[in-house]
């Protein structure tokens, strides 16, 4: 799906925000369109575009005849992210997806109701239930219509799961059969390095984000040698992939478990098992905490000992 220009200047600017943040400059400096441009590999104009949005937001200071002059402190920087506005395809998406979450919709509907549900015309309603299917949270039926896969609908359900997963994924990096292989763990490594890197976060496709973190997790319960174990931790997945899609619009939060994957992974190859373990059960509790709300029952009151 193309961006809207509107989009495009939205992610540039937070393009320029992580450059400004990795730079760590300091309020007052001079933010010149040229070197933006160059680094960004962009012309000047829609550098200009992105940086008169930051000053909107109060980032920077707009000075006629002088260019644009950082205003934000460094603390601030840390917490702001400019939400990019989504697509009309988008949103059709999300609702459908919210409203699932919400228990609005049925496990099965046939496409004229969703129509008439969203006022959406054929060719977006089409593109967007193809999206849905590709993301593997709706299937076509034999027959008529669509239905909705298994998923984790409700908090109670979200935190059994996690629970669940807290006790599991631990316990299988303990097994005297736990067997890693490096190659693998140099793969996975790679992927959470770019991601971890990646000058625009928020451009990453939520698909990508979610393949990350399920192959993940399933490899180092791939690595206990225990069949059981690994298929239980493939059905949650499955369960998990409608919430935590909703979940990946904090691309903030997805720096935060890129870092703590590879703190697992550096302890998976240092030969210490219990750091892993203890690593992993605190970052299942981080992501829990971390979750999106559902709107008719939510996950338990954060623990003291989490940190998110």
């Amino acid at each position: 799906m193309g961006r809207s220009p509107i989009q495009r200047r939205y992610r540039l600017a937070n393009q320029i925000l992580d450059v400004v943040r990795e730079a760590r400059f300091e309020p007052g400096h001079h933010l010149r369109e040229q070197a933006l441009g160059d680094l960004l590999q962009v012309s000047r104009t829609p550098v200009r575009s992105a940086l008169m949005l930051l000053a909107d937001h109060g980032v920077l200071e707009a000075k006629k005849n002088h260019g644009f002059f950082l205003k934000a402190s460094p603390d601030e920087l840390q917490r702001l992210e400019v939400e990019v506005p989504p697509t009309s395809d988008q949103d059709l998406y999300t609702l459908i997806v919210q409203d699932r979450l919400a228990k609005n919709l049925p496990d099965s509907f046939i496409q004229s109701d969703i129509a008439r549900r969203y006022d959406a015309d054929r060719a977006a309603l089409q593109k967007t239930l193809t999206r849905l299917v590709d993301d593997g949270l709706l299937q076509r039926n034999a027959g008529r219509g669509w239905t909705f896969m298994p998923t984790l609908d409700t908090g109670v359900a979200l935190s059994n799961s996690y629970d669940f997963r807290r006790v599991l994924e631990p316990a299988a990096l303990l097994l005297p059969g736990f067997t890693p292989d490096p190659g693998m763990i140099e793969r996975v490594r790679l992927q959470h390095l770019y991601l971890e890197a990646h000058p625009d976060i928020a451009s990453v496709d939520r698909r990508q984000l979610f393949e990350t973190d399920r192959q993940f997790h399933e490899m180092l319960v791939e690595f206990c040698g225990n069949p059981f174990f690994l298929q239980a931790i493939q059905q949650q997945n499955r369960m998990r992939r409608l919430l935590e899609f909703t979940g990946y619009s904090n691309r903030r939060r997805v720096r935060d478990w890129c870092r703590e994957h590879l703190a697992i992974l550096d302890a998976v190859e240092a030969g210490n098992q219990r750091d892993a373990a203890r690593l992993m059960s605190e970052h299942l509790e981080h992501a829990l905490q971390a979750a999106p709300a559902l709107s008719k029952s939510k996950a338990r009151p954060a623990r003291k000992t989490a940190q998110v």
